[in-house]
């Protein structure tokens, strides 16, 4: 699989197939045979009152047509020519001493999938020559507010600023053998940062220890940057789902005791290409009882998740199959009471339990492009799903369900005279301090099921032989 990787990423990003598969979009959605694709990557942004650069991140569509993530470049594709040019910044003399010779013209021709490389300076003088009559490329497309105030499109006889983002939308969903590749890279670099946690969490003393070993071992991996911002939540903390602190000791200070568990969310990007990775472990090196009744459930949710992934399927209904096994799983414990799966299920009551989706797109971007939720859906079980729609091959999504025992969601269902009798008051007190368990892989959806790009140990025989030391 290694060398696998290795040939695959030996290569060019490609590019020049992405801008094609781009303008055949653009093409079924009426916009014609012809015309430029213009694309600006992003700008060098100074930290206010400082004269050093914000850390960078190069605009994602920018670099799915060019796989550039040099700042200040822009971007033309000729659909009718089926022409792809890259401009990059020229020599400024001035920055050489302080930061080297840039990336020259000829290297980033043998670097880049891309047919012409231009100085930036050019890049008005190209727009110009290629809406002319004889060149017959009268129509632009772009994305608005991404335009630069210096660039004029006054020569085209047509600018359109629908089409292009629908279509890069949609184009980005589907992954190609490259991009697949990334993925499987940050994956499984982020999979190792994840056991080597595993194996330090009994020792520590702090959530910010943990978080500096799992990104150490990403950067030491050749992955410098992270997904997003870590989350290292222990105890109670488990159940706020996009925890940021990362800084809270890992023994409770009210009994002296270490917490019960520590919830990772965690991943680094591969050149821009993200893993989206979640684990809990055992901070003693062994699950409570309670703890271990809840990651038992919260398994069994991800592989009945995993077992009907393919293409075809609707994501909703994948969604709420997984509610459907947590339910019955906090039937089994008596934490929920009072009713039948079916009754329960159509309350809502396990919303109190599992209030976020079940997965998303995955790509350039965590929660990556296509997916379109629907934020103001009446119905709570579906309103935070970021994917509505059915599957199909070459579709990157996460599986991450998860049960969580948080007082500010689930105190309202307890006062609720119609759903307080579906939750008996006295067993959940027993899970409060469990806090949140939540497991997360990314798969690829093949043409016949799925592919999973996760390795990191999740059975929990291996989290607590981790966890306490034995390996």
């Amino acid at each position: 699989m290694a060398q696998d990787l290795d040939k695959i990423l030996g290569g060019k990003y490609p590019a020049k197939a992405h801008a094609n598969r781009v303008a055949d979009l653009i093409k079924a959605r009426g916009g014609g045979d012809s015309g430029i694709i213009y694309i600006e990557g992003q700008k060098t942004r100074m930290i206010e009152d400082n004269d050093g650069p914000m850390p960078f991140r190069q605009r994602r569509n920018f670099f799915y047509l060019s796989g550039c993530e040099l700042p200040d470049s822009y971007l033309a594709y000729d659909i009718g020519k089926d022409e792809l040019t890259l401009f990059i910044p020229p020599i400024d003399p001035e920055s050489v001493i302080w930061s080297g010779l840039p990336l020259s013209a000829a290297d980033a021709l043998k670097k880049y999938d891309v047919d012409v490389v231009l100085p930036t300076t050019d890049v008005n003088g190209y727009l110009a020559h290629y809406c002319s009559a004889e060149a017959g490329a009268n129509k632009v497309f772009a994305i608005p507010d991404q335009v630069s105030s210096e660039i004029t499109f006054l020569p085209f006889k047509e600018t359109d600023f629908d089409v292009l983002r629908p279509a890069l939308d949609t184009a980005r969903v589907t992954k190609d053998a490259y991009e697949i590749a990334l993925l499987r890279q940050a994956n499984n670099i982020s999979s190792a940062a994840h056991t080597a946690v595993l194996k330090a969490a009994k020792t520590a003393k702090n959530e910010r220890e943990l978080e500096a070993i799992f990104i150490s071992h990403c950067m030491s991996q050749g992955c410098r940057e992270q997904s997003y911002h870590p989350i290292f939540a222990s105890g109670e903390s488990g159940s706020t789902l996009h925890y940021q602190k990362n800084d809270d000791d890992l023994i409770d200070a009210s009994t002296g005791q270490k917490k019960l568990n520590l919830l990772v969310d965690a991943g680094c990007e591969s050149r821009n290409y993200c893993a989206d990775i979640t684990r809990v472990c055992p901070l003693s090196g062994k699950f409570s009882p309670e703890s271990r009744d809840i990651y038992n459930i919260v398994l069994e949710m991800q592989m009945a998740s995993l077992a009907i992934i393919k293409p075809g399927v609707a994501w909703d209904d994948v969604h709420a199959n997984a509610h459907r096994v947590a339910i019955r799983g906090l039937l089994r414990l008596g934490i929920l009471q009072g009713g039948d799966e079916q009754e329960i299920f159509d309350k809502g009551v396990s919303v109190a339990f599992f209030p976020h989706g079940l997965g998303h797109y995955l790509g350039m971007d965590t929660h990556d492009v296509g997916g379109n939720p629907n934020y103001n859906d009446e119905n709570p079980m579906f309103r935070y799903l970021r994917l509505r729609g059915t599957l199909s091959p070459g579709g990157v999504v996460t599986v991450e369900p998860g049960v969580y025992f948080c007082r500010f969601i689930i105190e309202p269902y307890l006062s609720s005279a119609e759903l307080s009798k579906y939750i008996n008051a006295e067993v959940l007190e027993k899970y409060w301090s469990v806090g949140g368990v939540r497991i997360e892989d990314n798969v690829v959806v093949t043409e016949d099921g799925y592919d999973n790009l996760t390795t990191a140990p999740k059975s929990l025989e291996d989290i607590e032989r981790l966890a306490s030391g034995q390996a």
